[in-house]
């Protein structure tokens, strides 16, 4: 059984190998309340910026937790393929979905655009909670399938301000276009996916994608939820220019 992951957001380098340090209280608290583990056992610990070290629990007492730093792999588990995924705001377990499922997949960044049929988003500290909600979905996505760098999850944006700052090439989807995902070709450089929200993008939107450069495209004859559709995306891209060759 592989040892459990913790993003620990903490100063860590290879020359902790064989050092002690206390545990974050969030990661204490995982660890020996609803994980149980003792001390012995092994762990293993990303900064998000790259690589991971193991650990095993060394110490724990009514103060917290600690771990003994054992060594330092530089293993990286990112894609070739980066991708930023621009999602229209959705329902909250839809985003959510969206966000753990784009991670998995080795989404490189994601961005939540605000469109003319996207969720409503709260604004002020209820918006605040809810961009610190999906950022902390990023992190558990990344402890869970390995990835040791955590994607960005930018603060909301208008999509036409995202696109107008967008420098790169990209797809949007359009039910109507003619051309398929898969006849898009291999991407290159930076890339993006634009997702609509339920209901979709309006027209006015595609066009503003469009007239960036976006190709439009459609993902077969069903019509799939928003948070389907950016799985679909993502794989489809993987498969022809990422690493699930």
């Amino acid at each position: 059984m592989a040892a459990p992951r913790f993003h620990a957001p903490i100063a860590l380098a290879r020359a902790d190998v064989g050092r002690e340090i206390a545990l974050p209280d969030a990661i204490a608290h995982h660890a020996v309340r609803v994980l149980r583990l003792v001390a012995g056992d092994a762990i293993t610990l990303f900064t998000g910026t790259g690589g991971e070290f193991a650990a095993t629990i060394a110490r724990i007492d009514k103060r917290g937790a600690s771990a003994r730093i054992a060594g330092f792999d530089a293993v990286e588990r990112e894609s070739p393929l980066a991708v930023t995924l621009a999602q229209a705001v959705a329902a909250n377990d839809a985003m959510d979905y969206a966000v753990r499922k784009a991670v998995e997949l080795g989404v490189a960044a994601i961005v939540p655009v605000v469109t003319a049929r996207s969720a409503p988003l709260p604004a002020g500290e209820r918006g605040d909670r809810r961009l610190a909600h999906w950022r902390q979905i990023a992190v558990a996505a990344c402890e869970q399938c390995g990835r040791n760098r955590v994607p960005d999850v930018a603060p909301p944006m208008p999509v036409e301000a995202w696109l107008a700052e967008w420098d790169g090439a990209g797809v949007v989807l359009d039910p109507e276009a003619k051309k398929s995902l898969p006849r898009v070709g291999a991407p290159k450089g930076r890339f993006a996916a634009l997702i609509g929200p339920e209901g979709g993008l309006t027209a006015r939107e595609i066009a503003a994608a469009k007239g960036r450069g976006f190709v439009a495209v459609r993902l077969g004859p069903r019509v799939l939820r928003t948070e389907t559709a950016a799985v679909a995306v993502l794989a489809v891209l993987q498969a022809t220019a990422g690493d699930f060759g």
